[in-house]
């Protein structure tokens, strides 16, 4: 459990120790890359709070999603089209599902343990 809070931190201390620029260029690629890790780490928790987990799942549409929304966006600097545009919106729509899914799980499962709590308290009272 406190391995990711362990690369959690030494990301951050090298993101604030060690300082690079991108040129411009790269920003529509760099907001894919962002968007498509951000999409499949919400699946991946989606896939554990609904008991659906799989591990190859989830590194496989991490490696195809990413990689498609690359293509997406070079082709379409090839073409002069923004179609990085497409993806964004794609993700941000996958994104917000993957929330509402999840938070739904985790308030269900809140309120199905609190109701129990208070059901197990009532009956040693009585």
């Amino acid at each position: 459990m406190w391995l990711p809070f362990l690369a959690l931190f030494l990301g951050f201390l090298a993101g604030q120790t060690f300082t690079f620029t991108l040129p411009a260029s790269f920003a529509p690629y760099l907001s894919v890359a962002i968007l498509a890790t951000l999409d499949s780490t919400l699946g991946g928790v989606k896939g554990v709070m609904m008991h659906k987990y799989d591990g190859a799942i989830l590194m496989s549409g991490f490696f195809i999603n990413g990689t498609l929304a690359a293509f997406l966006v070079f082709m379409g600097d090839w073409i002069g089209v923004d179609l990085y545009y497409v993806a964004i919106f794609v993700f941000g729509v996958r994104i917000f599902q993957n929330l509402a899914i999840i938070r739904r799980e985790f308030i269900s499962k809140y309120v199905a343990n609190h109701l129990k709590k208070n059901n197990s308290s009532t009956h040693e009272v009585q």
